[in-house]
């Protein structure tokens, strides 16, 4: 029997793994390695920032603050409100010839403790919770949760919390009812399964000795937090703390192709592409790199892409580079630059098969995805991408060998989704979304494929380079 005849005209997305040879092999784990321990490390936004920041300076970056004028070969970053941050390495072109900007965001779902949380009731000590982002709420009941966080007192000091990630650290939960008295959840849908008003989490369970105090178990938890981290109950009002999975990033299947952990969207993209300026050595254009906050939410706030925060960055970049400053020069910039907007992609899922456009769908090992537009039903609340930019990045991916793949985010009108595409696409600029595929997504734990991790790093990477 003869070999099939390829077809040299038609297209196939390769899998990265097959193309890959035993040194790459090795730099894909590597890679994983490192990403896993920070995604491990790194739970919250604040938390990210901080890192990130950490990684910038270690690596020559300093805070824009610290500049008078800027130059060829200039590393700044600046931070907004320990939220979001940007990061850019000025090019050897001129700033008004446009940057070459990757936007990713660094917030995840999670459970956000309401700002009275604290409350004792059947013998045991709760605190309310609100719910953050596009969360299934039934996922996040009966496993095992760390509660992270700052907590600011009315005198400006700050107390950083971080309690359920170490094996000798107490984790918290949140109940469910048992299937022996469930009969009439289960007849309920899965979206009202569990409420939001149930998403309670059991913090304590033991009463002070005092038989005249009130709330004994919620009493002992306050004088718990008194003693040891040196905060009353009125100092919840002004703290961001939140509730995320304990899990650790793991290795997941038998031969340690995937990770699973929590927070892949979008920390996956914001890692690769903190990596990819990272190792940017003499571009072309200038670099940036964005990590924003709030996308989950609709990018609303002081620290999301609809804030003024990157027009006002990009201002100062004008500023320092020309030493003037002329608004027609920063809408010159930012009409001349180009973006990837960084966020990650749904992974085919044979199980639930029905709601994917086979087709067009992303599927784990098959590299970075380019995605032309994102959006819901008829395209609503997107950007698209046009063909000459999505041809420009195509090229650019092929030449360097970066294995990619092209999908929507599933069938027409079973849902839809939107990125920070659309903000900057605003500004006038290119812009086409560009992420690694994530099955489970907006889960408490979300699985990626090592192999598109890496290749969506070397795709950031020559975007910044080249």
């Amino acid at each position: 029997m003869s070999e099939e005849k390829k077809n040299e005209n038609a297209y196939q997305a390769k899998n990265a793994w097959t193309e890959m040879g035993e040194e790459e092999r090795k730099e894909v784990f590597a890679f994983n390695e490192n990403y896993a321990n920070f995604l491990t490390e790194n739970k919250t936004e604040r938390e990210f920032a901080s890192a990130a920041i950490a990684e910038l300076e270690a690596a020559g970056f300093k805070n824009i603050e610290q500049y008078e004028s800027l130059k060829k070969g200039d590393k700044v970053y600046v931070a907004n409100r320990s939220r979001a941050l940007m990061a850019a390495v000025i090019g050897e072109k001129d700033l008004k010839e446009g940057l070459k900007i990757i936007g990713s965001h660094i917030d995840s779902p999670r459970l956000d403790l309401k700002p009275n949380p604290l409350y004792e009731d059947g013998e045991m000590a709760m605190f309310k919770t609100h719910y953050y982002g596009g969360v299934k709420k039934y996922q996040w009941v009966t496993m095992p949760l760390a509660l992270h966080g700052v907590v600011v007192k009315d005198d400006g000091s700050q107390i950083k919390i971080s309690i359920g990630e170490k094996e000798d650290e107490p984790v918290f939960f949140i109940s469910d009812v048992l299937p022996h008295l469930g009969k009439k959840q289960m007849k309920k849908s899965m979206s009202e399964g569990i409420s939001g008003e149930q998403l309670n989490v059991v913090v304590g369970s033991i009463p002070v000795a005092d038989e005249d105090a009130k709330d004994k178990i919620k009493t002992a938890v306050l004088n718990h937090l008194k003693s040891e981290y040196d905060f009353k109950e009125e100092d919840f009002i002004s703290a961001d703390l939140q509730i995320v999975p304990a899990f650790k990033t793991r290795d997941a299947g038998f031969d340690r192709g995937l990770l699973a952990g929590y927070g892949h969207d979008d920390r996956v993209c914001s890692y690769t592409a903190l990596e990819a300026i990272l190792d940017v050595k003499e571009p072309q254009y200038t670099s940036v790199v964005l990590l924003m906050d709030r996308e989950e939410v609709g990018s609303m706030g002081s620290t999301g892409m609809q804030s003024h925060f990157f027009e006002d960055q990009v201002a100062n970049l004008v500023d320092l580079y020309y030493n003037q400053y002329s608004e027609l020069l920063v809408r010159k910039v930012m009409q001349n630059s180009r973006v990837l907007s960084a966020d990650v992609n749904a992974a085919y899922d044979p199980d639930f098969a029905e709601v994917y456009a086979k087709h067009n769908s992303a599927y784990l090992g098959k590299g970075i995805v380019i995605s032309k537009y994102t959006g819901a039903r008829g395209k609503a609340g997107a950007s698209e991408a046009s063909a000459e930019f999505m041809g420009e990045i195509r090229g650019l991916f092929n030449n360097a060998g970066v294995i990619w793949q092209t999908a929507e985010l599933g069938k027409i009108d079973e849902g839809g989704g939107g990125t920070i595409a659309q903000f900057l696409a605003n500004y006038n600029m290119d812009v086409v979304d560009c992420g690694p595929a994530v099955l489970s997504m907006h889960s408490p734990y979300e699985v990626v494929s090592k192999a598109d991790v890496y290749h969506t790093y070397l795709a950031y990477n020559v975007f910044l380079e080249k």
